[in-house]
This record gives C-alpha cells, sequence and structure tokens, in this order.
C-alpha cells in the first residue's frame, strides 16, 4: 500500500507543473481553476485514504483468520453503514 504522504505529494507535483504553465503564459482563470481543484482533490483524497485505512483496520480487528471474501463483503457494506457495534 502506498504511503499517504506519497500519494498527496504525487498529487501535489501534477497540479504544481500545470499551476506553473499556466503562471508562464499568464493565465490567471486557468491558475484560479488549478488551485481551487488542488484545493477540491487533496480533501477527496484526505476522504479516500481516511476510508482506506479504516476498512484497513476493520479487516485486522473484526475478521477471524480465514474469512470468506463473502464475509469481508459483508464487513464493509455494515462499515459504510455505519452502524454503531
Amino acid at each position: 500500500m502506498r504511503a499517504r504522504t506519497r500519494i498527496i505529494g504525487s498529487l501535489e507535483a501534477v497540479y504544481k507543473e500545470a499551476f506553473e504553465k499556466a503562471a508562464k503564459t499568464d493565465d490567471q482563470s486557468r491558475m484560479d481553476a488549478l488551485d481551487f481543484g488542488f484545493q477540491r482533490d487533496q480533501v477527496m483524497l484526505e476522504v479516500m485514504l481516511d476510508l482506506r485505512d479504516a476498512l484497513a483496520g476493520l479487516g485486522e480487528k473484526d475478521e477471524p483468520e480465514g474469512s470468506s471474501l463473502l464475509d469481508k463483503a459483508k464487513a464493509i457494506r455494515d462499515f459504510t453503514r455505519l452502524r454503531p457495534r
């Protein structure tokens, strides 16, 4: 599994390169769109990484060794329904 800092660093690198290209052509509207897009994507990525970490932890704590694929799917479904445990 890729580290959180590596994933966010990759996102930042992509946006930084595009932002620098827009800055060279003095395209303010493109720079504004990229800035907004980066912030939006960063928030969504953080949420997905938090879910990844939570689901990984769910598998470690709640599943007996050798659980079937169906049991794992049920555990994910239950987790996403946010049922109290």
